[in-house]
């Protein structure tokens, strides 16, 4: 029977150090905000006019960059009722003047994460130099995030007993209590956030890079964002055709997907990302996966199976439950370059019995010290923005099973964990939005990256987006891993700078 260790779906979509993360849950029908919430405030009078004409106050924040604060309204359909804060920070371009192009606006995926904390592996490891020299790049927090007005849901005890918690759904009962725990949680939320809770959603970030793209100088937006940050990009796209300028979206998200859609394509996705994994693990010396591809998957589930039931020693007195090695698993999977850690924790956990390493990769992708102490706001901005913008369909444990068996009979080893968990369905806020293809007609020409070994944002993904594009025009990288540019080959990084400094597509078709 299939049992569930988490009360969330564990979709994916974040940036951690070096390791590009991505992911996406389910989700605007309101409840009623409690009249004590906390409330972002603005000057009387507030209006869109006023917004688009503020000045823009450079401090410096660090060498060879600064910092700003930008205001935007809370609701764009009342821009009255009140403002919330933009963290904005800026590495000005290293070119001559007579050379600068404008503004490219940089988003790193998530939802929730931080651009701000983005901007300096983006500047020192993602963009070539000539880009550097002819864009001042300029990262944002977007609504509900990190720097800028901020999600919250409580302390750290509540935010880590919610998120690492072994929750199993055996029975009618288990997805009745964990229903509950959910929305208490939720609840929680919303009481130590406020309205913002229910205006963190894509469309309104979009709203705001365009508030971003008027108070920087820019007539059009040039952007680049990867993973969620494309669906973030194309939403832009869509609200203003008229503005978009050369907009790179690397890792693409099918706007048109429904929230099941995309559990079933990730599962399918980190599936094969671990199947080659095994396979390329199998071939090298050191691996504690014996036999053949399908016996090694099965040995990794086996030993999720084992954690389970009965959580691994994990050092200096802390333990390791399922949900933290699902996630000390999938965190390496974005990058086969973190492949080798995956090794040496599952050699660990395998042949030692103990979870030291699983639970210092699952930190890093929860962001998160080994005490529970969380280091960012990521992953509840994550369920609060994504909760408004998937709908979400309500399963009762028979459902549940009915579908979770769908989801594993294509994904076997992680089909169930994709699967068997709640969604949005307590949550404060329900979608109500309509998923639908974006073609944004009368764009410039956009350009989708995909990467055909993509876990989080399959290939598939790709190539529907740029085929509901209007002006969308695909280029692929034949690799492993999560995104592509400034991970992936030159052929990959010259077709995009090339794009980005002089507005040449690369040759239709084009696979790297």
């Amino acid at each position: 029977m299939p049992s569930a260790r988490k009360l969330r779906s564990p979709a994916v979509l974040l940036t951690v150090s070096a390791v590009v993360l991505s992911g996406c849950l389910a989700p605007k029908q309101q409840t009623t905000v409690p009249g004590d919430a906390e409330q972002p405030t603005a000057e009387a009078g507030q209006d869109l006019d006023s917004l688009y004409a503020q000045e823009v106050a450079w401090s410096a924040c660090g060498e060879g960059y600064d910092c700003a604060t930008v205001v935007a309204p809370l609701d764009w359909d009342a821009p009255e009722a009140g403002s919330i804060d933009l963290a904005v920070k800026r590495h000005a371009s290293t070119g001559d003047a007579a050379d600068r192009i404008g503004s490219l606006l940089i988003n790193p995926g998530g939802p929730g994460g931080s651009g701000v904390e983005f901007l300096d592996y983006a500047v020192t490891g993602v963009l070539g130099q000539d880009v550097l020299d002819a864009y001042d790049v300029v990262a944002f927090d977007p609504r509900g995030v990190a720097g800028s007005s901020a999600v919250s849901c409580g302390d750290d005890a509540v935010v880590d007993a919610y998120l690492i918690a072994d929750v199993p759904l055996e029975s009618q009962a288990d997805v009745d209590a964990a229903r509950d725990m959910s929305r208490v949680f939720g609840e929680g939320c919303l009481e130590a956030t406020g309205a913002l809770l229910g205006e963190v959603d894509t469309v309104s970030a979009a709203r705001d890079m365009d508030l971003l793209r008027a108070v920087l100088g820019d007539e059009q937006l040039y952007y680049t964002g990867f993973s969620y940050g494309t669906f973030l990009g194309a939403t832009y796209a869509g609200l203003y055709p008229e503005n978009v300028g050369r907009l790179v979206l690397d890792g693409a998200l099918d706007p048109s997907m429904t929230n099941d859609e995309l559990v079933v394509g990730q599962a399918v996705g980190f599936e094969n990302a671990l199947r080659a994994y095994v396979e390329d693990c199998q071939a090298g010396a050191g691996c504690p996966l014996t036999g053949t591809v399908d016996d090694g998957l099965a040995q990794i589930s086996k030993l999720i199976e084992r954690i389970a039931a009965e959580p691994l020693a994990a050092g200096e007195g802390y333990t390791l439950n399922s949900t933290l090695a699902f996630y000390g698993i999938v965190v390496t999977l974005y990058d086969d370059g973190s492949w080798p850690y995956l090794t040496q924790a599952l050699a660990e956990a395998i042949t030692e019995n103990t979870g030291e390493v699983l639970l210092q990769l699952a930190n890093i992708y929860l962001e998160r010290t080994p005490d529970g102490q969380y280091l960012s706001n990521s992953m509840v901005a994550f369920p609060a923005i994504n909760c408004l913008d998937y709908p979400t369909e309500v399963r009762e444990f028979d459902e549940m099973v009915s579908f979770a068996q769908e989801v594993s009979a294509v994904a076997p080893t992680f089909g169930e964990d994709f699967a068997m968990a709640l969604g949005c369905e307590a949550w404060p806020f329900q979608s109500t939005v309509e998923r639908a293809p974006i073609a944004a007609p009368g764009a410039a020409p956009i350009l989708v990256v995909g990467t055909t070994g993509d876990p989080a944002t399959p290939y598939e993904w790709s190539v529907a987006l740029a085929d509901q594009l209007d002006s969308g025009q695909l280029l692929t990288w034949q690799g492993e891993g999560h995104t592509a540019y400034g991970r992936s080959n030159e052929c990959v990084e010259d077709a995009v700078e090339t794009y980005l400094l002089q507005g040449e597509m690369p040759q239709d078709g084009l696979v790297c």
